[in-house]
């Protein structure tokens, strides 16, 4: 160890990440504290870390944050994160950012202060290529002053900001390619909650827990977009067909509009959503590259809506991975299983109840002659505690009719994942 670098001493220490792992390993010997001041490049404070940030009055806390952080020289990655403690002092925390801006990479900032701290005014025009703000709030945003020239991803979590501030933060982030918005306080001047975006860059975009009338994303290079536990009223993407992959989960939106050009799509996973499904169908149709597809605890906007797995074979022809849930209501299942053409490309099929009865094998049997290469067949149920007996010898029957099955698809690894 004596012949080791102080370099590549740094980068171990740099691995370890938390604060007080860093302080500890760092008191080996006299090369090892050199290391950590002058070749340290990543220090985290992290209140989950270790208990006696909870233990310690904020002013103590402050103070050991400041010493360790004043120790160290060139830090790229300066992740603070202080959920459950109490306000700190905003001077105090300036005087964190404004020693390491020059250096920072990476930021992770959730910490509360009295009074706000304005962090794009602190750090903009700086290196930063990652930003990660929590619990904090941002006003009259100023693309020309507080600019992120090398900025490639933000996120914001339970941030006020308004529509329009949120707007020009994209401008002011020339390279951004990634955007996460977590449970964001829109503040907005009228009645009408709208976001309006707009990033020629960004390739993914993730949004969750938040509620608009209108949600409209302008982003000519994007790729990944995710919706989770939204409420919207329309949700529209302006763009020029370059999205692989989208996922939408437990959203409540009433008009859905994913762009004309979905040519280029890959991946749809789609779960606790109610669909209106020839509407849906047809704006996916020509997905003709399209490789998974996934329709999970799915409600039909009609009952009588049947998904027909023959229009799928014929328009997903490169159809890799599907994975459909089970729901059996008045008898019919909602997926359909007539027509002659077959899956010839899925390897992985996932299938699941959320409430299982004996027609359940019948469906599995099915899809099975419908994808004639499969290799991965996983099952996926919902086994409650409290179990009758009707329901008890129900599953033994699924069980023993899995097992016949897979007698004559010998070839087929086949999993089972309950909950």
């Amino acid at each position: 160890m004596e012949h080791l670098p102080v370099e590549v001493i740094g980068n171990i220490l740099s691995r370890l990440g938390g604060a007080r792992d860093v302080l500890i390993a760092s008191a080996t010997c006299r090369k090892w504290r050199e290391a950590c001041r002058k070749h340290l490049h990543t220090l985290s404070f992290n209140s989950n870390d270790w208990h006696a940030y909870h233990d310690l009055t904020p002013g103590r806390l402050e103070i050991l944050i400041t010493q360790t952080i004043f120790q160290t020289t060139g830090l790229q990655g300066l992740p603070i994160l202080m959920d459950d403690v109490d306000d700190f002092s905003a001077s105090t925390v300036i005087a964190w950012l404004m020693y390491t801006r020059e250096t920072l990479h990476q930021l992770i900032y959730n910490v509360r202060t009295t009074p706000n701290v304005n962090i794009l005014e602190i750090c903009g025009r700086q290196k930063l290529e990652t930003l990660e703000l929590s619990h904090n709030s941002i006003t009259g945003v100023e693309p020309n002053f507080q600019r992120f020239p090398c900025l490639k991803s933000l996120s914001l979590s339970y941030v006020s900001i308004s529509a329009l501030d949120l707007n020009l933060l994209l401008t002011a982030c020339p390279k951004i390619e990634t955007l996460g918005l977590v449970n964001p306080e829109i503040a907005m001047s009228d009645a009408q909650v709208t976001v309006e975006l707009s990033s020629p860059t960004l390739k993914s975009v993730y949004v969750e827990a938040i509620s608009l009338d209108k949600f409209i994303l302008e982003a000519d290079s994007i790729e990944s977009l995710h919706l989770k536990d939204c409420a919207l009223e329309l949700f529209e993407l302006i763009g020029k067909g370059t999205l692989k992959h989208f996922k939408i989960d437990d959203v409540s939106v009433i008009q859905l509009y994913i762009g004309e050009t979905v040519d280029n799509l890959e991946s749809i996973d789609v779960s606790n959503f109610t669909i209106f499904w020839p509407k849906f169908y047809q704006m996916i149709s020509k997905s003709s590259k399209l490789r998974k597809l996934r329709l999970w605890e799915v409600v039909f906007d009609d009952e009588d809506e049947i998904v027909d797995l023959e229009n799928i074979a014929v328009c997903f022809p490169h159809l890799s991975h599907l994975a459909l849930s089970y729901d059996l209501r008045d008898g019919v299942v909602n997926y359909g299983l007539q027509g002659s053409s077959h899956l010839e490309n899925v390897i992985t099929l996932e299938l699941g109840w959320t409430a299982i009865n004996d027609l359940f094998s019948l469906w599995v049997e099915g899809l099975l002659k419908l994808c004639p290469n499969l290799k991965k067949l996983v099952i996926h149920g919902v086994v409650s505690e409290a179990k009758s007996h009707e329901e008890c010898q129900m599953l033994a029957n699924f069980t023993s009719s899995i097992v016949q099955l897979m007698r004559t698809y010998m070839h087929v690894d086949v999993q089972f994942d309950y909950e």
